[in-house]
Protein backbone atom coordinates (compact mmCIF):
# COMPACT_ATOMS: atom_id res chain seq x y z
CA UNK A 1 0.00 0.00 0.00
CA UNK A 2 1.68 3.05 -0.74
CA UNK A 3 1.96 6.24 1.68
CA UNK A 4 -0.31 9.14 1.80
CA UNK A 5 2.70 11.18 1.02
CA UNK A 6 3.55 8.58 -2.69
CA UNK A 7 -0.34 8.81 -3.23
CA UNK A 8 0.27 12.73 -3.46
CA UNK A 9 3.21 12.53 -5.57
CA UNK A 10 1.31 9.58 -7.92
CA UNK A 11 -1.48 12.92 -8.39
CA UNK A 12 0.89 15.18 -8.62
CA UNK A 13 2.46 14.15 -11.46
CA UNK A 14 -1.02 13.00 -13.38
CA UNK A 15 -1.15 16.98 -13.72
CA UNK A 16 2.59 17.25 -15.09
CA UNK A 17 2.90 14.67 -17.38
CA UNK A 18 0.96 15.44 -21.02
CA UNK A 19 -2.00 14.92 -22.17
CA UNK A 20 -4.95 14.73 -19.86
CA UNK A 21 -6.53 12.30 -17.61
CA UNK A 22 -9.44 10.82 -16.49
CA UNK A 23 -10.71 11.44 -13.42
CA UNK A 24 -14.03 9.30 -12.51
CA UNK A 25 -16.34 9.79 -9.03
CA UNK A 26 -16.91 6.65 -7.32
CA UNK A 27 -19.44 7.95 -4.17
CA UNK A 28 -18.47 4.79 -1.59
CA UNK A 29 -16.68 1.98 -1.27
CA UNK A 30 -17.89 0.20 -3.18
CA UNK A 31 -18.15 2.22 -6.82
CA UNK A 32 -14.51 2.87 -5.61
CA UNK A 33 -13.05 -0.37 -6.32
CA UNK A 34 -15.02 -0.93 -9.13
CA UNK A 35 -12.92 2.23 -11.12
CA UNK A 36 -9.86 1.34 -9.52
CA UNK A 37 -10.38 -2.50 -10.63
CA UNK A 38 -10.71 -1.08 -14.11
CA UNK A 39 -7.08 0.64 -14.43
CA UNK A 40 -8.29 4.65 -13.37
CA UNK A 41 -5.29 5.89 -12.00
CA UNK A 42 -7.41 8.36 -9.47
CA UNK A 43 -10.52 8.92 -8.17
CA UNK A 44 -12.12 11.93 -7.17
CA UNK A 45 -15.48 12.71 -4.71
CA UNK A 46 -18.75 14.27 -5.45
CA UNK A 47 -21.04 15.39 -3.01
CA UNK A 48 -24.15 15.08 -5.53
CA UNK A 49 -23.43 11.29 -4.98
CA UNK A 50 -23.04 10.96 -1.42
CA UNK A 51 -26.33 12.97 -1.51
CA UNK A 52 -27.90 10.61 -3.80
CA UNK A 53 -27.09 8.05 -2.13
CA UNK A 54 -28.50 8.78 1.31
CA UNK A 55 -31.49 10.09 -0.44
CA UNK A 56 -30.49 13.82 0.83
CA UNK A 57 -30.82 17.03 -1.35
CA UNK A 58 -27.58 18.49 0.44
CA UNK A 59 -24.53 16.80 2.59
CA UNK A 60 -22.43 18.71 5.43
CA UNK A 61 -19.23 18.69 5.69
CA UNK A 62 -18.60 15.84 8.17
CA UNK A 63 -20.91 13.36 5.76
CA UNK A 64 -18.43 14.54 2.79
CA UNK A 65 -15.63 13.67 4.64
CA UNK A 66 -16.70 10.53 6.14
CA UNK A 67 -17.29 9.86 1.97
CA UNK A 68 -13.51 10.65 1.69
CA UNK A 69 -12.31 8.54 4.86
CA UNK A 70 -14.14 5.54 3.46
CA UNK A 71 -13.60 5.75 -0.19
CA UNK A 72 -9.48 6.37 0.20
CA UNK A 73 -9.12 3.48 2.36
CA UNK A 74 -10.97 1.47 0.13
CA UNK A 75 -7.96 1.45 -2.92
CA UNK A 76 -4.49 2.16 -3.37
CA UNK A 77 -5.55 5.51 -5.71
CA UNK A 78 -4.98 9.07 -4.97
CA UNK A 79 -8.32 10.64 -3.96
CA UNK A 80 -9.41 14.41 -3.90
CA UNK A 81 -12.52 15.55 -2.05
CA UNK A 82 -15.28 17.66 -3.30
CA UNK A 83 -15.92 19.78 -0.34
CA UNK A 84 -18.13 21.89 -2.07
CA UNK A 85 -17.66 25.37 0.08
CA UNK A 86 -15.85 23.57 2.65
CA UNK A 87 -18.45 24.07 5.29
CA UNK A 88 -17.62 27.56 6.06
CA UNK A 89 -17.89 31.35 4.48
CA UNK A 90 -15.30 32.77 6.52
CA UNK A 91 -11.63 31.94 4.79
CA UNK A 92 -10.07 30.57 7.54
CA UNK A 93 -12.86 28.69 8.40
CA UNK A 94 -13.49 27.30 5.15
CA UNK A 95 -9.32 26.64 5.02
CA UNK A 96 -9.80 23.93 8.18
CA UNK A 97 -11.41 21.60 5.96
CA UNK A 98 -7.98 21.10 3.76
CA UNK A 99 -6.83 19.80 6.65
CA UNK A 100 -9.61 17.60 7.80
CA UNK A 101 -9.70 16.66 3.82
CA UNK A 102 -6.54 15.52 4.44
CA UNK A 103 -6.93 13.58 7.56
CA UNK A 104 -9.16 12.03 6.02
CA UNK A 105 -6.38 10.41 3.89
CA UNK A 106 -7.52 12.57 0.20
CA UNK A 107 -4.46 14.08 -1.46
CA UNK A 108 -6.35 16.68 -3.14
CA UNK A 109 -9.62 18.74 -2.72
CA UNK A 110 -11.55 22.04 -4.10
CA UNK A 111 -12.96 25.12 -2.51
CA UNK A 112 -15.88 26.91 -4.49
CA UNK A 113 -17.09 30.39 -5.21
CA UNK A 114 -20.66 28.89 -4.41
CA UNK A 115 -22.47 30.00 -0.82
CA UNK A 116 -25.30 27.52 -0.75
CA UNK A 117 -27.66 30.48 -0.58
CA UNK A 118 -30.17 30.41 -3.48
CA UNK A 119 -30.59 34.14 -2.63
CA UNK A 120 -26.90 34.90 -3.05
CA UNK A 121 -25.27 31.97 -4.67
CA UNK A 122 -21.75 33.39 -5.43
CA UNK A 123 -19.38 35.10 -3.16
CA UNK A 124 -18.43 39.03 -3.97
CA UNK A 125 -15.25 38.73 -5.89
CA UNK A 126 -12.85 39.83 -2.92
CA UNK A 127 -13.85 37.34 -0.77
CA UNK A 128 -14.18 34.69 -2.75
CA UNK A 129 -10.54 34.84 -3.55
CA UNK A 130 -9.17 35.32 0.27
CA UNK A 131 -10.93 31.74 0.54
CA UNK A 132 -8.41 30.48 -2.12
CA UNK A 133 -5.66 32.15 -0.56
CA UNK A 134 -6.36 30.91 3.10
CA UNK A 135 -6.59 27.18 1.53
CA UNK A 136 -3.58 27.15 -0.18
CA UNK A 137 -1.91 28.78 2.81
CA UNK A 138 -3.26 25.70 4.84
CA UNK A 139 -2.57 23.61 2.15
CA UNK A 140 1.25 24.47 1.94
CA UNK A 141 1.35 23.80 5.27
CA UNK A 142 0.30 20.18 5.52
CA UNK A 143 3.07 17.41 5.56
CA UNK A 144 2.20 16.35 1.88
CA UNK A 145 1.67 17.82 -1.69
CA UNK A 146 -1.39 18.49 -1.10
CA UNK A 147 -3.81 19.58 -5.09
CA UNK A 148 -6.02 22.56 -4.58
CA UNK A 149 -8.32 23.09 -6.98
CA UNK A 150 -10.36 26.24 -7.04
CA UNK A 151 -13.60 26.40 -8.91
CA UNK A 152 -16.12 29.41 -10.29
CA UNK A 153 -19.32 28.51 -10.14
CA UNK A 154 -20.66 30.86 -12.04
CA UNK A 155 -22.46 28.74 -14.77
CA UNK A 156 -23.80 26.60 -12.77
CA UNK A 157 -25.64 29.51 -10.81
CA UNK A 158 -27.34 31.46 -13.62
CA UNK A 159 -24.62 33.70 -14.16
CA UNK A 160 -23.47 33.74 -17.38
CA UNK A 161 -20.55 35.77 -17.51
CA UNK A 162 -17.58 33.94 -18.56
CA UNK A 163 -15.25 36.75 -18.65
CA UNK A 164 -16.30 37.39 -14.51
CA UNK A 165 -15.66 33.36 -14.69
CA UNK A 166 -12.32 33.51 -16.35
CA UNK A 167 -11.48 36.61 -14.05
CA UNK A 168 -12.31 34.50 -11.17
CA UNK A 169 -9.74 31.83 -12.65
CA UNK A 170 -7.01 33.85 -13.13
CA UNK A 171 -6.99 35.27 -9.97
CA UNK A 172 -7.23 31.88 -7.79
CA UNK A 173 -4.32 31.09 -9.79
CA UNK A 174 -2.78 34.20 -8.46
CA UNK A 175 -3.73 33.29 -5.82
CA UNK A 176 -1.95 30.13 -5.55
CA UNK A 177 -4.58 26.98 -6.91
CA UNK A 178 -2.97 23.97 -8.16
CA UNK A 179 -5.95 23.03 -10.31
CA UNK A 180 -8.46 25.80 -11.98
CA UNK A 181 -12.38 24.30 -12.82
CA UNK A 182 -15.57 26.18 -14.04
CA UNK A 183 -18.48 23.46 -13.83
CA UNK A 184 -20.91 24.47 -16.36
CA UNK A 185 -18.75 25.23 -19.51
CA UNK A 186 -20.04 23.40 -22.32
CA UNK A 187 -18.81 23.39 -26.11
CA UNK A 188 -15.45 23.00 -27.14
CA UNK A 189 -15.18 26.44 -28.35
CA UNK A 190 -15.88 28.09 -24.87
CA UNK A 191 -13.50 25.19 -23.13
CA UNK A 192 -10.47 26.39 -25.59
CA UNK A 193 -11.49 30.23 -24.56
CA UNK A 194 -11.03 29.11 -21.28
CA UNK A 195 -8.27 27.12 -20.89
CA UNK A 196 -5.94 29.56 -22.63
CA UNK A 197 -6.92 32.27 -20.48
CA UNK A 198 -4.97 30.39 -17.20
CA UNK A 199 -1.64 28.66 -17.22
CA UNK A 200 -2.89 26.11 -14.67
CA UNK A 201 -4.02 22.80 -15.34
CA UNK A 202 -7.93 22.96 -15.92
CA UNK A 203 -10.63 20.34 -14.94
CA UNK A 204 -13.08 19.70 -17.17
CA UNK A 205 -16.79 18.57 -15.86
CA UNK A 206 -18.64 16.12 -18.29
CA UNK A 207 -22.04 16.34 -16.05
CA UNK A 208 -22.23 19.91 -17.91
CA UNK A 209 -20.35 19.60 -21.19
CA UNK A 210 -21.33 18.57 -24.09
CA UNK A 211 -21.38 14.72 -24.20
CA UNK A 212 -20.21 14.34 -27.67
CA UNK A 213 -16.45 15.87 -26.30
CA UNK A 214 -13.95 12.82 -26.52
CA UNK A 215 -10.79 12.70 -24.38
CA UNK A 216 -8.71 13.22 -27.76
CA UNK A 217 -10.56 16.52 -28.47
CA UNK A 218 -10.46 17.59 -24.41
CA UNK A 219 -6.86 16.58 -24.54
CA UNK A 220 -5.88 18.75 -27.72
CA UNK A 221 -8.14 21.86 -26.09
CA UNK A 222 -5.53 21.65 -23.06
CA UNK A 223 -7.72 20.22 -20.45
CA UNK A 224 -5.86 18.36 -18.50
CA UNK A 225 -8.35 16.35 -15.91
CA UNK A 226 -11.72 14.90 -16.86
CA UNK A 227 -14.04 14.37 -14.17
CA UNK A 228 -17.77 13.46 -14.37
CA UNK A 229 -19.54 14.63 -11.19
CA UNK A 230 -22.58 13.01 -10.01
CA UNK A 231 -23.38 11.65 -13.56
CA UNK A 232 -22.08 8.21 -12.54
CA UNK A 233 -24.51 8.38 -9.48
CA UNK A 234 -27.53 9.88 -11.45
CA UNK A 235 -26.57 7.10 -14.42
CA UNK A 236 -26.86 4.08 -12.10
CA UNK A 237 -30.37 5.77 -10.17
CA UNK A 238 -31.66 6.07 -14.08
CA UNK A 239 -30.94 1.86 -14.23
CA UNK A 240 -32.95 1.70 -11.07
CA UNK A 241 -35.65 3.72 -11.70
CA UNK A 242 -36.55 1.79 -15.16
CA UNK A 243 -35.94 -1.24 -13.42
CA UNK A 244 -38.24 -0.52 -11.04
CA UNK A 245 -40.80 1.48 -13.62
CA UNK A 246 -40.52 -2.41 -15.33
CA UNK A 247 -42.06 -3.97 -11.95
CA UNK A 248 -44.61 -1.85 -11.73
CA UNK A 249 -45.69 -1.30 -14.61
CA UNK A 250 -45.51 -4.30 -16.72
CA UNK A 251 -44.92 -6.78 -13.94
CA UNK A 252 -41.72 -8.04 -16.26
CA UNK A 253 -38.30 -8.13 -15.05
CA UNK A 254 -36.35 -8.17 -18.27
CA UNK A 255 -33.52 -5.89 -16.16
CA UNK A 256 -32.03 -8.75 -14.72
CA UNK A 257 -30.62 -9.50 -18.66
CA UNK A 258 -28.18 -6.52 -17.43
CA UNK A 259 -27.30 -7.01 -13.77
CA UNK A 260 -23.69 -6.68 -13.90
CA UNK A 261 -21.87 -10.11 -13.44
CA UNK A 262 -21.37 -11.24 -9.35
CA UNK A 263 -17.79 -12.54 -10.25
CA UNK A 264 -16.58 -9.25 -11.83
CA UNK A 265 -18.36 -7.77 -8.33
CA UNK A 266 -16.67 -10.11 -6.25
CA UNK A 267 -13.49 -10.17 -7.62
CA UNK A 268 -13.39 -6.26 -7.76
CA UNK A 269 -14.59 -6.12 -3.79
CA UNK A 270 -12.00 -8.59 -2.83
CA UNK A 271 -9.70 -6.06 -3.12
CA UNK A 272 -7.70 -5.53 0.05
CA UNK A 273 -8.86 -2.82 2.05
CA UNK A 274 -6.19 -1.20 4.42
CA UNK A 275 -6.82 -0.90 8.31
Amino acid sequence: MPSQLEKAETFRALHQRPGAFIIPNPYDAGTAKLLASMGFEALATTSLGVANMLGTSTVGLDVILDNCRAIAAATELPVSVDLENCGAHEPRRAADAIRRAAEAGAVGGSIEDSTGDRERPIYDFALAVERVQAAVETARSLSIPFTLTARAENLLHGRNDLDDTIRRLQAFEAAGADVLYAPGVHDLATIQTVVAAVGKPFNLVMGFADPTLTLAQLSAAGVKRISVGGAMSRYALAAFLRSAREMKENGSFTFVREMAPIRELRDAFAAVTPP
